[in-house]
C-alpha cells in the first residue's frame, strides 16, 4: 500500500497516477479512450497530406525566436510562425517576454528586424509580432479550432530542446479550459522550445499555438486554440519595438538587482519570476534609498504563485551574499541569516507554522529592526522574535528563492512604517469592529470611519471575514451534496445486501449512478421505460419466436429503428456513463450500452452476460443450442470471433489475451467498472468531490476494496472530513486485510487525530 508510505498530498499522487493513465491511453477503465474518427469528411481525407509533406510546407513558415537574458547572452529559444505575407508572426507571450530583447530568424537563416509587438494578451499568453520584410513571407492558413475533433491527427513543429525545426505527430486528445483559456489537449511529446509553434491539421491549417507541456505526462501537451488568436488580429494593441524593450523595467532610482531580467515593475507592484543566479535560485532586489539608522521598520505585501517556494524581505544586506531574510517558505514563516553563497553558510534562526499566514493570498510582512534584535510579523501578528545581531547594517529589499514567481506591493522602510495597524491589539480592535458590523443597508458612516484610519488592514480583515463566510457556505453546500450522495450509496448498499436472496438488480443500480452527481432522476420511471422497450420488441415478434429471431429483433430495434450507437464525440463526458442519458440520447460507452442490451435481452428470455475485456466492454450470447457468441454492442452488435477479441485486448493493453479476460462479469463488477470510469474522469479533472462520491459507491458494493478505502481515507482527510477519514482507518484495524501494515495505519490515524485537516 504505497499510499501509506508517503505523507505528501494524495492528490499529487493521483495526478502522477493519472499521467501514467494518459500516456497509456487509459482514463477511468480505458472505456474513455477516443472512439475511432469514422466521421472524417471525405473531402478532408482526399486533401490530407502526409507528415513529411506537412513538414516541408510548414517549415517555410516557421521562425526561431531567441530571447536575450542576463548580460545580453542567449537565454531562451522558442518558435513562431508567419501568419501574413507582410510580416505578422504569431507566438506565445512568454516566448518573447516583456521588456526583453529577442531576435527573429527564418528557416533560411535570415534575421528579420522587429518593428513592433503588434498585439499581445497576457491572459491568453499570445503575441503577434510585426517584422520588416522586403519580400512577401509565406504564411500558414489559420483554421477553425472548433473543428479539431478528439482523435483527429495533428502535426506540431518547433525547436524542442534547441533542436531546430523538429516535427512531431500525434492526435487531439481533448479540449480543456485552463485559467480561462480554451486549450487543445495534444497527445504528443512537447518540450521547451516548442512553445509558440503551430499545431496543424493534416491539411496544414493551424488549429492551435503550442503553449505548455504536461508536468506529469511525458507525451501530453497543450496549445491555445487558434480561434483565440483571431481577435488579436482583428483588434491589435501595437507597441513600438523600442517602447516594448522598456516595459516593466525596474526603476534604477528605486531598485537594483543582479538578476534584473527576472524582476519587473508595474506601477506600485514589483514582480519576479524565473530562477535566480544564486544558490537555491536566490535572487535579490535591493532598495536604492538610504536605509534609516536603527531602530527602523520595513514591510511589504507579498503573494506567491507556488507555496512550495519562498519570497519576502531582506535587510542588513552587503549587496551580495550576506543579509537577513524574513519570508514564507513552504507555508512556514522563516527567519534566516545568510552568511555566504551556499546552504552551508545559511543559518535558519527560526522557522514556525503560523495560522496567520494566508496560503495563496496577499500577506503583509513586517520586521522591526533594533540594536537588540528582530521582531517579525505576518498580517499584524508577531510570529518570530530573535536576539541575533550577527549582521548590523546594510541595504534592505526583496528576495525570492527557487523558481517561485512572486508579486510584491506596498514596500516601505522608515523609522516608523506609516499608515497601517502596527500591533496585535489594534488588529484585534479592528477585528471586533468587523465582527459587529450590521447588514450593508444599516451600515453607518461612523462605522466606516472607524475602519478608514487603517484602510489596508481593515480591508484585509473584511475580505478575510468574507472568505471565511464563503468557506462556510461552501462547506454547507458540500454537506448537502454528501447527504444527497449518501442516500444513493445507501440504496446501492441495499441492492447489494438483497443480492444474497435474489439477483443483483443491475438496471436499477446502473440508473442510480446518475443520482450520485445530482441528476435526481426518477429511477422507477426509467425502469418502466426499459420494460416498455422490451414490450415493443416482443410485439414485433412472431408467435413462439426462437432465440435467433429474438436476438435479431433486439439488434434491429436498438440499432436500426431507435438509432442507439457508440459515442462518437465527447467520449470523455460523464453523461456517457449515465444509463438514463444513454436512454434519452441513444448514445453511450461500451459498458452502458451493454447494460441496456443485457437488461433487454433478459426480458426477452435471452441469456446474455457481460465480458469485461480490458479497455472495451462486450457481451456474450449463450444460446440453448450452439456455441457462445461474443458481441460488441458499442459497434452496433457486431459479432466477434475470439481472434477479434484478442485484437481488442492487444489494442488496449499491448499484450496477448488471457483466458481470464473472457470470464463473465457479475452484475456487481459491471457497476464497479462503470463507477471506475467515472472515477477516472474525476481524477483527470481534479474533481475530488466527485471522486469521493464514486469511491463511496464502490465501497457500498464491495467493502473489501482496500486501495479504494485507503484513497477515500486520504481524500476525506484532505477535504476536511477528519472523523470520516479516521473511520476508514478503523475499518482497516478491525478487518486487518492481508498485506497491510497495521502499524502504519495506526501512525496515520494518530497523524489524522493530531493535525488539522487542510481547508479546501
Amino acid at each position: 500500500m504505497s499510499w501509506l508510505t508517503n505523507r505528501r498530498s494524495h492528490w499529487l499522487w493521483s495526478v502522477v497516477l493519472l499521467s501514467v493513465f494518459v500516456t497509456a491511453g487509459w482514463a477511468g477503465d480505458a472505456e474513455t479512450k477516443q472512439a475511432d474518427a469514422k466521421d472524417v469528411e471525405t473531402k478532408d481525407a482526399e486533401q490530407a497530406l502526409t507528415v513529411q509533406q506537412l513538414a516541408e510546407r510548414v517549415r517555410e513558415s516557421l521562425v526561431t525566436i531567441q530571447s536575450s537574458g542576463r548580460e545580453s547572452g542567449e537565454q531562451g529559444l522558442g518558435t513562431g510562425f508567419i501568419i501574413s505575407e507582410d510580416g505578422l508572426i504569431a507566438t506565445n507571450l512568454h516566448v518573447i517576454g516583456e521588456g526583453r530583447g529577442f531576435t527573429v530568424q527564418t528557416h533560411d537563416k535570415r534575421t528579420l528586424a522587429v518593428e513592433a509587438v503588434h498585439a499581445s494578451d497576457r491572459d491568453l499568453d499570445l503575441a503577434i509580432l510585426r517584422v520588416k520584410t522586403d519580400d512577401p513571407l509565406k504564411p500558414l492558413e489559420l483554421g477553425d479550432s472548433e473543428e479539431a475533433r478528439d482523435g483527429a491527427p495533428i502535426v506540431a513543429m518547433g525547436n524542442p530542446l534547441g533542436l531546430r525545426y523538429s516535427v512531431v505527430s500525434g492526435v487531439v486528445s481533448g479540449r480543456r479550459d485552463i485559467e480561462g483559456r480554451d486549450m487543445v489537449q495534444l497527445a504528443m511529446p512537447i518540450e521547451p522550445g516548442n512553445s509558440g509553434g503551430p499545431v496543424v491539421d493534416m491539411r496544414g491549417r493551424v488549429i492551435g499555438v503550442v503553449t505548455m507541456k504536461s508536468l506529469v505526462a511525458k507525451n501530453l501537451g497543450f496549445a491555445v486554440a487558434v480561434n483565440m488568436l483571431k481577435p488579436l488580429l482583428e483588434s491589435p494593441n501595437p507597441v513600438p519595438w523600442q517602447r516594448w524593450l522598456r516595459i516593466g523595467r525596474l526603476d534604477p532610482n528605486q531598485w537594483k538587482s543582479a538578476d534584473a531580467d527576472d524582476w519587473q515593475q508595474r506601477g506600485g507592484r514589483v514582480m519576479c519570476s524565473g530562477t535566480g543566479t544564486g544558490f537555491g535560485g536566490r535572487s535579490l532586489c535591493l532598495w536604492q534609498m538610504p536605509t534609516p539608522e536603527l531602530p527602523f521598520e520595513l514591510s511589504v505585501r507579498v503573494k506567491l504563485n507556488d507555496e512550495a517556494g519562498a519570497a519576502g524581505l531582506v535587510f542588513h544586506s552587503d549587496g551580495g551574499d550576506r543579509h537577513y531574510g524574513f519570508y514564507p517558505s513552504s507555508r512556514r514563516m522563516r527567519l534566516t541569516r545568510f552568511e555566504g553563497p551556499n546552504v552551508f553558510t545559511w543559518k535558519v534562526l527560526q522557522e514556525v507554522d503560523s495560522p496567520h499566514y494566508r496560503t495563496g493570498e496577499w500577506n503583509h510582512l513586517r520586521v522591526q529592526v533594533t540594536a537588540e534584535g528582530l521582531r517579525c510579523f505576518v498580517n499584524g501578528h508577531l510570529v518570530i522574535e530573535s536576539d541575533d545581531t550577527g549582521l548590523t547594517s546594510g541595504q534592505v529589499g526583496l528576495a525570492k528563492f527557487r523558481n517561485t514567481a512572486a508579486e510584491f506591493q506596498a514596500f516601505a522602510c522608515s523609522k516608523d512604517t506609516p499608515g497601517e495597524a502596527r500591533d496585535e491589539a489594534k488588529v484585534e480592535e479592528l477585528r471586533n469592529i468587523i465582527t459587529g458590523l450590521p447588514a450593508l443597508e444599516a451600515w453607518r458612516l461612523d462605522e466606516q470611519n472607524q475602519l478608514r484610519e487603517y484602510p489596508v488592514t481593515g480591508s484585509d480583515l473584511l475580505l478575510r471575514e468574507a472568505a471565511e463566510l464563503k468557506r462556510r457556505a461552501d462547506e454547507l453546500e458540500r454537506m448537502a451534496a454528501d447527504v444527497r450522495a449518501s442516500a444513493v450509496v445507501s440504496e446501492l448498499a441495499k441492492l447489494n445486501a438483497e443480492a444474497a436472496e435474489h439477483d443483483f438488480d443491475l438496471l436499477r443500480a446502473a440508473l442510480l449512478i446518475a443520482n450520485l452527481d445530482g441528476e435526481q432522476i426518477d429511477v422507477d420511471a426509467y425502469v418502466r421505460y426499459v420494460e416498455k422497450m422490451a414490450n415493443q420488441i416482443r410485439e414485433s415478434l412472431p408467435d413462439e419466436a426462437d432465440e435467433a429471431t429474438r436476438l435479431a429483433a433486439l439488434d434491429r430495434y436498438l440499432f436500426q429503428e431507435s438509432g442507439f450507437h457508440g459515442s462518437r464525440f465527447d467520449y470523455y463526458h460523464r453523461a456517457n456513463s449515465y444509463l438514463n442519458r444513454v436512454l434519452d440520447d441513444r448514445v453511450g460507452l461500451p459498458i452502458t450500452l451493454s447494460v441496456l442490451y443485457i437488461e433487454l435481452a433478459k426480458r426477452l428470455e435471452l441469456s446474455i452476460e457481460g465480458v469485461g475485456l480490458p479497455g472495451h466492454f462486450i457481451v456474450r450470447h449463450l444460446p440453448a443450442d450452439g456455441d457462445p457468441q461474443l458481441i460488441d454492442v458499442f459497434h452496433e452488435a457486431k459479432r466477434l470471433s475470439r481472434d477479434d477479441a484478442a485484437r481488442l485486448v492487444r489494442e488496449f493493453t499491448n499484450r496477448s489475451m488471457r483466458d481470464s479476460d473472457l470470464e463473465a462479469s457479475s452484475s456487481q463488477s459491471i457497476v464497479l467498472r462503470m463507477l471506475g470510469n467515472l472515477r477516472g474522469l474525476a481524477e483527470s479533472s481534479s474533481d475530488r468531490a466527485a471522486l469521493l462520491r464514486y469511491l463511496d459507491a464502490m465501497l457500498a458494493i464491495e467493502p473489501n476494496l482496500t486501495a479504494e478505502r485507503g484513497m477515500r481515507a486520504m481524500i476525506r482527510f484532505e477535504s476536511g472530513r477528519r472523523q470520516s477519514a479516521i473511520a476508514d482507518l478503523d475499518w482497516f484495524l478491525e478487518h486487518a486485510p492481508d498485506g497491510l501494515e497495521l502499524d502504519r495505519i495506526r501512525q496515520l490515524r494518530t497523524y489524522f487525530e493530531q493535525r488539522d485537516p487542510p481547508r479546501p
